[in-house]
């Protein structure tokens, strides 16, 4: 059986972050969400603050394979580990950290595709 459509979800370090300089996130994320088979896409301010934090915990019940798009992989993986872990999901197989700073919105949005593409494949394979 396949596997549900992951979400994704956009981070990006309350808007001012410099690694988004390069990119319109409202025209990235409406494409993602509009062209790409995820089940959502959105953009939240700052997931690593304390309200972060309480949003994962609450989404993450719905044990919905997610993509985060935002800073780098090791960072995310600190970051959410204990999150994903208390809701019952796999590091490995439910949750892909993807590192879209200093892309343009065009660059930004063929890493999601790829990645869609890679975790497909890892999924099959």
């Amino acid at each position: 059986m396949p596997q549900e459509k992951p979400g994704l979800i956009m981070c990006v370090c309350t808007g001012k972050c410099p690694g988004f300089a390069k990119m319109d996130i409202w025209d990235f994320i409406n494409r993602v969400r509009v062209e790409l088979p995820v089940e959502y896409g959105f953009i939240h301010p700052q997931l690593c603050e304390e309200d972060g934090d309480r949003f994962l915990a609450d989404f993450l019940k719905a044990h919905r394979r997610v993509m985060i798009a935002a800073c780098a992989p090791n960072m995310q993986n600190k970051m959410f580990r204990d999150a994903l872990t208390a809701a019952g999901m796999d590091l490995k197989t439910d949750f892909y950290p993807l590192d879209i700073r200093d892309l343009t919105t065009e660059e930004a949005f063929q890493k999601v595709a790829d990645a869609l593409k890679d975790w497909e494949a890892r999924d099959n394979g």
